[in-house]
């Protein structure tokens, strides 16, 4: 169960029986993780219910966007581990971005506490040797260096996590797909404001742009590449 289920009407469901996805595409051989937009004026500085957190941060996604950093942080201590290259993907906080129409915050809301919404999420922030791209557009791969980057590398494969389900990462899936590259979404490190588009948008990226995985799966294909043993299994060898 991926979770979409309940928001399909018995139509869509009989057309998914017929139509739908009924194995995953597959990843390749040389993946880089992909971090978008996991700033903390989407999840709150303190950990609180959406509509507590939504009191100082109107765009806030709450316990569940914590939930999905939390999930991101253990599948970047995977990455680091198995060298795979991790790219973080951030805002260019210049008014560039006319999509934007929701306030980040009251207009009460300090300057310093308004910068400190726009950083990277400490359980997520970069290290030292890890590209940070800021985009102007909803889309990572709009006016940015990250195709440029990724070739370079010989990237065959991104792995998507961050926020929103519906909207940044949608736009950088269908990108990614269209520059050919295989395209996994991890189900539990991407976030939305509403259950019903961050479903929704992950059953239509599944069926049509991407692979949808969860963070264990992300894991198990990072341990795999790098022929490193899984951790169960390393403890039944020692």
């Amino acid at each position: 169960m991926y979770g979409w289920e309940k928001f399909l009407s018995e139509r869509d469901k009989q057309h998914d029986l017929q139509w739908g996805k009924k194995e995953l595409s597959g990843f390749g051989s040389k993946p880089a993780l992909v971090l978008i937009d996991m700033y903390y004026s989407v999840v709150g500085l303190t950990r609180e219910p959406i509509f507590e957190s939504m009191k100082t941060w109107p765009g806030s996604t709450g316990l569940e966007g914590w939930a999905a950093v939390d999930k991101t942080a253990e599948l970047l201590a995977v990455a680091r581990e198995t060298g795979v290259p991790v790219v973080h993907i951030k805002g260019l906080n210049n008014g560039m971005k006319p999509w934007v129409h929701r306030k980040r915050g009251p207009s009460t809301m300090s300057a310093e506490m308004k910068l400190k919404g726009e950083q990277i999420c400490d359980e997520v922030a970069p290290i030292a040797g890890e590209v940070v791209i800021e985009k102007t557009a909803p889309s990572a791969f709009q006016g940015t260096p990250l195709a440029f980057h990724l070739i370079s590398m010989g990237i065959d494969t991104v792995i998507m996590c961050g926020e929103s389900t519906s909207g940044c990462v949608r736009a950088s899936v269908v990108d990614a797909a269209t520059h050919r590259y295989k395209v996994g979404v991890v189900s539990d490190c991407v976030y939305d404001r509403t259950e019903a588009s961050h479903f929704m948008n992950l059953y239509d990226m599944h069926q049509k742009y991407s692979d949808v995985v969860d963070a264990e799966m992300a894991k198990s294909y990072f341990r795999k590449l790098s022929g490193a043993a899984e951790p169960a299994l390393a403890r039944m060898a020692s």
